[in-house]
């Protein structure tokens, strides 16, 4: 059946602007690092994006390693575009990255002036883009120059691959030498991705500082700590879970009895405020002035839906804040 997006969804959402640029993302976005590879059926990875993006959600975040296997998750968001939202590519924010291992060899990796554009060559051919709006640098290479790695972000942006230049996973120092080299090359630098969690504190030292005072917009990626700060394991490890399934990015060892009592503890804040711990786990790293956007995964519409209804929730207080922290600390 044809898509016609809900005529009502830009009234959803919150736009906020991203540092001093002229671009604005919405509040919540939809991050395709799971649920989009070739395991996952393409009709789920269909139904999700149109559920985003009825909701107001304009902005998808992809990257070339994304699936498995990699590469899949670009190619089925290319397929899913065509198919479903060829006339609203302009409604639309596409990013891709680029800075992890992708093919085999010297030039597959890390953060030269060749693997930068050779990859950005094959994810516009994989989605059948002409540009992608944001290209990010996905970590930093501590071999490659970072003048190298800048420049290149600069050239793609300026033959029109991509419309605005991004890092991702830099430290303070390193982001802000990379923001001013991006600055003097008369491209400035959009966005950072950083982890940021209630279980992931280290932008606060020092990176949303540098952010905000350079005018750099902030994305977080992971806020719920791969599903930890959710009501999926409350009451233990469901089978079906990524912790179950020994997932390097989270597995049963992390979920210690410790970690999983400060989790029941933030569960209970939640309830008291009327909402649930996700709800509250995407409130608290949106209360951040220097966030941009929170970026979720979802593997089903009913996710999208609660982040996006935290909007219109009431923000956290003061006092509550200090509770949390004094939690976690």
């Amino acid at each position: 059946m044809h898509y016609q997006p809900d005529t009502a969804r830009y009234r959803q959402m919150e736009y906020r602007r991203s540092g001093r640029s002229g671009l604005k993302l919405p509040a919540v976005s939809l991050g395709l690092w799971h649920n989009f590879g070739d395991s996952t059926r393409v009709d789920n990875s269909r139904e999700l994006l149109r559920h985003a993006f009825d909701r107001g959600i304009t902005h998808f975040d992809l990257a070339n390693n994304y699936g498995p296997p990699p590469g899949s998750a670009e190619e089925n968001f290319g397929r899913i575009l065509r198919e479903d939202f060829r006339s609203y590519r302009d409604e639309l924010i596409i990013s891709t990255k680029a800075g992890y291992t992708m093919w085999d060899g010297p030039y597959g990796d890390w953060g030269s002036r060749k693997y930068l554009i050779s990859s950005l060559d094959q994810s516009l051919k994989r989605m059948g883009l002409e540009y992608v709006d944001i290209f990010y640098h996905h970590r930093p290479d501590p071999e490659t120059p970072l003048e190298e790695t800048m420049m290149a972000l600069d050239q793609v942006v300026r033959q029109g691959k991509a419309l605005y230049a991004a890092i991702s996973n830099y430290p303070a120092e390193l982001a802000a030498q990379a923001i001013e080299i991006l600055r003097q090359l008369g491209t400035p630098c959009l966005i950072h991705q950083p982890k940021y969690s209630l279980f992931e504190r280290q932008p606060e030292e020092g990176l949303l500082e540098v952010l905000q005072h350079n005018g750099v917009g902030c994305i977080a990626f992971s806020p719920l700590a791969g599903g930890v700060l959710t009501d999926r394991y409350l009451h233990g490890v469901p089978e079906d879970s990524r912790a179950a399934s020994g997932s390097r990015f989270l597995n049963v060892d992390q979920l210690t009895p410790e970690k999983m009592a400060k989790v029941q503890q933030l569960n209970a804040i939640a309830q008291r405020r009327g909402q649930k711990l996700a709800q509250m786990a995407l409130a608290w790293v949106l209360r951040q002035p220097a966030m941009t956007s929170v970026l979720i995964g979802a593997s089903k519409t009913s996710q999208i839906d609660d982040a996006v209804e935290m909007l219109q929730q009431s923000p956290l207080s003061a006092q509550e804040l200090q509770e949390i922290d004094a939690l976690l600390s």
